[in-house]
């Protein structure tokens, strides 16, 4: 399975060019995109999902034409949108069988197997009777996660998952997704949660203001950052120095002062000492230094 994006391009009705130039290759196995809010992620996302067309440029899904093949393309794809929605008058089971016969699953037998079990693996299974809209705000993102995984897609685009479950239900989601990317399915995950990626994809890309900014594994990103993540210590007025001069990524007290740790090229007079960067620090790096540079070159 491999997706190819060439040039893909979409404007809408307003100017707002939303996705620009865009040129991927999606191989087989869990592919994070990464960006800030704004940054074209939904907008691609619908593309692929074949719920809008795009302006220009071209999608082929294992040799098929998104725009001409689409009908042998949606059977294919599993979805959860951000704004995920249901009907509320259903109970979790019947709407997790309704998405089921919408997927395809026409024996009522296999569907009821599949549903009984996908809501095992999302833990909703206690819940199976009770109405959707009676489902916390965690539960409904568990119920979304459950209906893009029925009937086993070949391509699982999930647009921000992870939003509103609490650590435990998105360590339970992440071991899902990992345990169905061993198999031949491309999944893409489209998110601003940076741990959400750091533990899943071994290929991912980084979208700003609609163009792809980086696009490679996680640990390419990360170099980027490699000797550029500081840990400072300093006193309370050499805190708010340091806030005011370098993106901070996170701040602990310390005797006599803080603990800080800061993404910068340099760190001048400030006792400090370079540390290991993680995705995040990349993230925070590449986005503050890089991308401002090229804004304002």
């Amino acid at each position: 399975m491999q997706i190819i994006i060439e040039n893909l391009n979409k404007i809408y009705g307003n100017g707002n060019h939303a996705v620009k130039n865009v040129d991927l290759k999606i191989p087989t196995g869990m592919f994070g995109l990464l960006g800030p809010n704004g940054a074209g992620k939904s907008t691609l996302m619908r593309i692929l999902v074949t719920l809008m067309k795009p302006s220009s440029g071209k999608v082929t899904i294992n040799g098929l034409d998104l725009l001409k093949d689409r009908w042998q393309i949606r059977p294919m794809l599993g979805y959860l949108p951000q704004d995920f929605r249901f009907f509320p008058n259903l109970k979790t089971y019947e709407f997790l069988d309704y998405a089921a016969r919408l997927s395809g699953m026409r024996s009522a037998g296999k569907r009821h197997r599949a549903v009984d079990q996908m809501l095992e693996e999302v833990g909703l299974f206690e819940a199976r009777d009770r109405n959707a809209n009676k489902l916390s705000g965690g539960m409904k993102r568990r119920l979304g996660i459950a209906q893009a995984l029925i009937n086993d897609p070949k391509i699982i685009i999930v647009d921000e998952p992870t939003t509103g479950l609490d650590p435990e239900e998105r360590i339970r989601f992440r071991n899902l997704l990992s345990k169905i990317s061993g198999k031949d399915v491309i999944i893409i995950l489209s998110t601003h949660i940076i741990g959400d990626i750091s533990s899943t994809c071994h290929n991912m890309a980084l979208l700003n203001r609609g163009q792809v900014a980086f696009s490679g594994s996680p640990e390419q990103l990360i170099n980027e950052a490699r000797g550029h993540v500081w840990l400072l210590k300093a006193t309370e007025t050499e805190y708010l120095e340091i806030n005011e001069r370098f993106p901070v990524i996170s701040t602990i007290p310390a005797d006599g002062g803080w603990e800080v740790q800061v993404v910068a090229d340099e760190i001048n007079s400030y006792h400090g000492e370079p540390i290991e960067p993680n995705l995040e620090h990349a993230y925070v790096y590449f986005m503050e230094k890089k991308l401002n540079q090229w804004t304002n070159a």
